[in-house]
């Protein structure tokens, strides 16, 4: 039983085949997501597949590169939406200056902004962080994120920057990258992260794992990165895969949410 705590099925790559998808993920153990909707149409759609399949469930949010579209009607929509069952947390939220669609400025007041809802609805929240670990750290610490707490998602940093954002009471989420033999970095994450605040996620139809690498990713090949890890920490892959389900249930409340 494993979960994939951030998934883009609703991506326009997965239109043809959902249906096959979520059967090859329950195949290889992947029996629970996150869907992730980040602009309108992906939001939409999330909310669409968590009613439709059992297990699956939404994370929602305005990505850093739409920053510049967020307005007060988005919002209240977004808001509106947060409250739906199975919403178990807001995001993918952050900064991203690799792409830098907007200014610094306007990433930063609507990162702020959604963490401010984030905190009166009392959900965690889900981070995207592009080049920018170092102001992302120093927003979720200024905005004192500890009593919603959230995923670092597709964690890409050190072992020393994920002891940092765990000290302000983040969890910390694998991808395929740590199966990447050059991502000695986030190999080394992946076994310092304590038990209790460890996720994995896929973050397709992106950065598939080994032996996939450069080929549209899926939600199934999870186990892939979950296999990574327990070998890594030296553990059996069900020890891994029951403890970052419980870590995600718990995180999303997610037996509140059935």
């Amino acid at each position: 039983m494993i979960f994939d705590s951030h998934t883009h099925l609703n991506a326009e790559q997965f239109e043809n085949d959902i249906p096959e998808t979520v059967e090859r993920a329950r195949g290889l153990g992947v029996t629970e997501m996150a869907v992730v909707g980040f602009d309108t149409p992906t939001i939409e759609k999330s909310l669409e597949l968590n009613q439709q399949y059992n297990g699956i469930y939404s994370i929602i949010g305005w990505h850093p590169t739409e920053a510049g579209s967020y307005t007060k009607a988005i919002e209240e929509d977004l808001i509106n939406k947060l409250t739906l069952p199975k919403v178990v947390a807001l995001g993918e939220i952050g900064l991203d200056y690799y792409w830098m669609e907007d200014p610094k400025e306007v990433q930063d007041k609507v990162f702020r902004r959604q963490i401010a809802i984030a905190k009166e609805m009392n959900l965690p929240i889900s981070i995207h962080t592009r080049d920018a670990l170092e102001d992302t750290y120093k927003i979720l610490k200024e905005e004192d994120i500890r009593d919603i707490g959230g995923i670092m998602h597709s964690f890409s940093g050190s072992g020393e920057w994920a002891e940092r954002f765990l000290d302000l009471g983040m969890h910390v989420s694998f991808s395929g990258v740590v199966t990447f033999k050059k991502a000695l970095d986030v190999q080394e994450a992946a076994t310092i992260v304590p038990m209790d605040k460890l996720l994995v996620e896929t973050d397709a139809p992106y950065l598939a794992p080994m032996p996939y690498r450069g080929k549209r990713n899926e939600p199934g090949y999870t186990r892939y990165v979950v296999e990574k890890i327990a070998e890594l920490r030296n553990l059996s892959m069900e020890e891994v895969a029951r403890q970052t389900t419980e870590n995600a249930h718990r995180l999303f409340r997610i037996n509140a949410h059935d």
